[in-house]
């Protein structure tokens, strides 16, 4: 049976701070630079979720939106708002970087999919900047 994709894009406000507590001073801004600010800064991110399946001959769809929005709202609310290096377990040991934060949302997001039959999440793509994204994608094995 034939594969369809479909995406939907998200967006959440956020702040962050490039640190490793491990490091001394000096070097964290050497790596990091203005991003070493204790205050953090903060980014308007959107978020494209791609997921795939095969169309339910019913319905026609792979998933309905709604459903999707559901599980991916209730794992953007965790962030959103929020000051990723206090306010969230997932950076705590974890430099709050567009890579590791595509990372987590890609894990959690493919735990909450992967319990739904028929249904794979297949890429995330998570723009920190309008000129600027990541993309984590399902590799093959």
């Amino acid at each position: 049976m034939k594969q369809v994709t479909i995406s939907k894009k998200f967006e959440f406000s956020a702040s962050h701070r490039y640190w490793k507590p491990d490091w001394s001073d000096e070097k964290n801004k050497q790596v990091f630079g203005l991003c070493t600010s204790p205050y953090g800064h903060g980014h308007n991110y959107e978020l494209h979720v791609t997921v795939s399946g095969t169309v339910d001959p019913v319905t026609g769809m792979i998933i309905n939106l709604s459903t999707l929005k559901e599980i991916v709202n209730k794992i953007i609310e965790r962030f959103d708002h929020k000051f990723l290096n206090l306010d969230t377990p997932y950076f705590k040991d974890r430099v709050p970087t567009t890579e590791n934060i595509a990372l987590v949302l890609f894990e959690l997001i493919d735990e909450r999919l992967s319990k739904r039959e028929n249904i794979k999440l297949q890429k995330i793509r998570l723009y920190e900047r309008h000129d600027l994204y990541v993309d984590v994608w399902r590799g093959e094995s």
